[in-house]
């Protein structure tokens, strides 16, 4: 579990700096638009650590269920050479996904003034504002996006349906505790990552203001890889006792 921990905290520390830095920067000089030249390696970046994050997310879901589902055979089916290949094939896939969008954002012709209004290219918005034909662009943004989010959903909503059963067969206080225990920190992980998703997603159809958008879209690229590990973390008994202790004086200060 900890090897996936460290790449998925790697891959939040990498996706909020492809867009941090340029946020910061607008925000000091007080001109927020980003102009094209900054984009296709923005973009690029922008989809890898997006596309590992979901292929992640899914590994670690396998990895939980396993720890449950057989939790006598844990060490042998998760064993090293497997976690280095599931994360290895994430990294792979996520580069070779984020490849052709790139490329053929480089063949699209963009008019001299081509000014974002956000922190950070957004693709979508960024084919509007060209001027030649963009229907292949569209077309192959819809079919991977649509992969990279309904094959590792598909695999979570899996993997936990099936950890759901196991615990139904023999519902017992203790087993429901463990899985909780297993899989909580994990399962808000989950649902904050795509409840984000969704969010910024049905933000952007709606025809909602920029600013709106501009909001939802922090909140996915700096909130949630800051709050990942804070939510694993949680586990930690370290944690766990300083966090009692904290509790406990803020109650007195109170009194």
């Amino acid at each position: 579990m900890y090897f996936f921990l460290r790449h998925l905290a790697l891959t939040g520390i990498s996706f909020s700096t492809v867009t941090v830095p340029k946020m910061l920067m607008n925000m000091q000089t007080q001109n927020p638009p980003i102009t094209y030249p900054v984009c296709p390696s923005q973009v690029y970046f922008y989809m890898i650590f997006g596309c590992v994050d979901n292929l992640l997310l899914m590994v670690m879901t396998y990895d939980r269920y396993i720890a449950i589902y057989h939790p006598l055979h844990y060490t042998s089916v998760m064993r090293g050479g497997l976690c280095v290949l599931l994360v290895s094939g994430s990294w792979i896939l996520s580069c070779s996904s984020a490849l052709p969008n790139t490329l053929l954002l480089g063949q699209a012709s963009f008019c001299a003034d081509s000014i974002i209004p956000h922190f950070s290219c957004s693709l979508p918005k960024l084919l509007e504002l060209s001027c030649s034909d963009t229907s292949l662009n569209e077309l192959v943004i819809f079919t991977e996006e649509s992969a990279v989010v309904i094959f590792p959903l598909s695999g979570i909503l899996v993997s936990y349906g099936h950890i759901g059963l196991s615990i139904l067969r023999v519902p017992s206080t203790k087993r429901i505790c463990k899985a909780l225990s297993t899989c909580g920190s994990h399962l808000s992980v989950v649902s904050l990552f795509y409840g984000t998703m969704m969010a910024v997603y049905f933000s952007s159809s709606s025809g909602q203001s920029h600013n709106k958008d501009i909001i939802a879209s922090m909140m996915y690229t700096v909130v949630i890889p800051m709050l990942n590990p804070f939510i694993y973390s949680l586990r930690n008994r370290d944690m766990k006792l300083a966090l009692g202790i904290l509790f406990r004086n803020s109650n007195l200060l109170d009194k």
